[in-house]
């Protein structure tokens, strides 16, 4: 997994192999090689259990053992990332039964964001949506899971900013983090990619229909992982 961390963190390819971090202004080293790894978490692309090598991660970036250390730390009070003295960093696993409880929690702060959405969203965002939305119809058609699932996030981060509320869409989107990865499976489940299409659009109905109690359910139904799917992942998850 570390042999092309680079690839997978989004790094812009320099001179000797090394990768860009391009930092905003304002923003630290640390900060921004956690952005670059909580960002390859968040995607899938780094596997609960995948070890972070310090040393080719400095060697990557071209800057010492210390940011990344400091982004390790970062990552470690986000739950993201387990310290294991000399063993270094490893993203972090989550049991089933605690995954499970997880995403009741994700489901109902999903359908929070999705009832203040239904409040404060004008017809205009109607549009935005429904962009996102038709690619993700053209992805799922293609089978491509990757493609498919980053368009999902997209969908998804569309309603947390609509719901205006920004404490709320950063506590959404930490404890998302923290399941990506998980959710990603979820994603490869036989007919998830058709059950998300037709979920999708029932909550975008009750959004833009401002109907807060239907968006709030549908949303949280979509995320929640009930009945067969739940047998199903328990299943994959083994």
């Amino acid at each position: 997994m570390m042999a092309d961390i680079g690839a997978h963190i989004g790094g812009r390819r320099v001179k000797n192999g090394q990768e860009s971090l391009a930092p905003s202004p304002g923003i630290t080293l640390a900060e921004s090689l956690r952005q670059k790894l909580e960002g390859a978490i968040a995607a899938g692309h780094l596997e609960p259990g995948s070890r972070l090598d310090e040393q080719e991660i400095a060697q990557r970036f071209g800057v010492s053992r210390t940011p990344v250390r400091e982004a390790f730390r970062l990552m470690a009070a986000n739950n993201l990332v387990e310290l294991r003295g000399r063993q270094g960093a490893t993203v972090r696993s989550i049991k089933a039964q605690a995954l499970i409880e997880m995403f009741q929690v994700m489901a109902e702060l999903e359908g929070l964001c999705a009832r203040l959405a239904a409040r404060r969203v004008s017809q205009a965002w109607g549009g935005e949506i429904g962009e996102i939305h038709q690619r993700l119809v053209a992805a799922g058609s293609t089978g491509d899971i990757n493609v498919f699932y980053d368009i999902n996030q997209e969908f998804h981060e569309a309603i947390y900013e609509a719901s205006r509320n920004t404490f709320l869409a950063e506590q959404t989107r930490k404890l998302r983090n923290q399941v990506a990865a998980y959710r990603r499976r979820v994603t490869r489940m036989p007919n998830r990619i058709a059950d998300t299409i037709r979920e999708h659009e029932a909550i975008m109905e009750a959004i833009l229909a401002h109907d807060p109690e239907r968006a709030h359910s549908a949303m949280r139904d979509h995320v929640n992982l009930l009945g067969d799917n739940l047998l199903d992942f328990l299943a994959a998850f083994e």
